[in-house]
């Protein structure tokens, strides 16, 4: 069965990497994958993520899963009752707390976009702004994130620390 599984693993981890070249071989973003990076733009980026993304899960999510979750449903059904319950108290046992991936970095990227979109340039090749405008509006980016979260936070903090100072004995 672990053989299985790794052969599944390889399987698809080539399938994946195929699919990545393929979508940059024939996708018009990007020109066919002839585009220079100064030709690219955000709504390029984006574009092409998305769509790469919706293939991925297509063709290495989707058969994964299916394999994967029928695989692990039909090992459960084999297991005797002695071993699914182990298998249950070992679980209650392991609940651990885990270090979250975090998602600033996609949060900081959707708001780039918001930004450069408000900016005009959202549709705007690399190559029609000086670097230093991307740049620096990516460092406005992270200041007005500072901003939109911080005051809120501030707040809070006030109000808490006001409670904590005045709290009754």
């Amino acid at each position: 069965m672990l053989i299985l599984c790794i052969a599944a693993i390889v399987i698809l981890s080539i399938i994946a990497v195929n699919v990545v070249i393929w979508h940059i071989q024939t996708s018009p973003i990007g020109n066919y994958g002839n585009a220079t990076i100064d030709q690219w733009s955000l709504d390029w980026i984006v574009g092409f993520y998305i769509v790469l993304i919706l293939w991925e899960l297509l063709f290495v999510g989707l058969p994964a899963g299916l394999f994967f979750g029928l695989g692990g449903y039909l090992w459960w059904q084999r297991l005797s009752a002695d071993d699914k319950e182990w298998y249950k108290e070992q679980d209650k046992k392991s609940h651990k707390t885990r270090d979250a991936g975090g998602g600033c970095g996609l949060v900081l990227f959707i708001a780039y976009c918001i930004y450069i979109a408000i900016d005009g340039s959202y549709y705007a090749a690399f190559g029609s702004q000086p670097y230093n405008y991307w740049i620096y509006s990516y460092f406005l980016t992270i200041v007005w994130l500072l901003i939109i979260v911080g005051i809120p936070i501030a707040i809070a903090g006030l109000i808490y620390l006001r409670y904590w100072l005045n709290k009754p004995e």
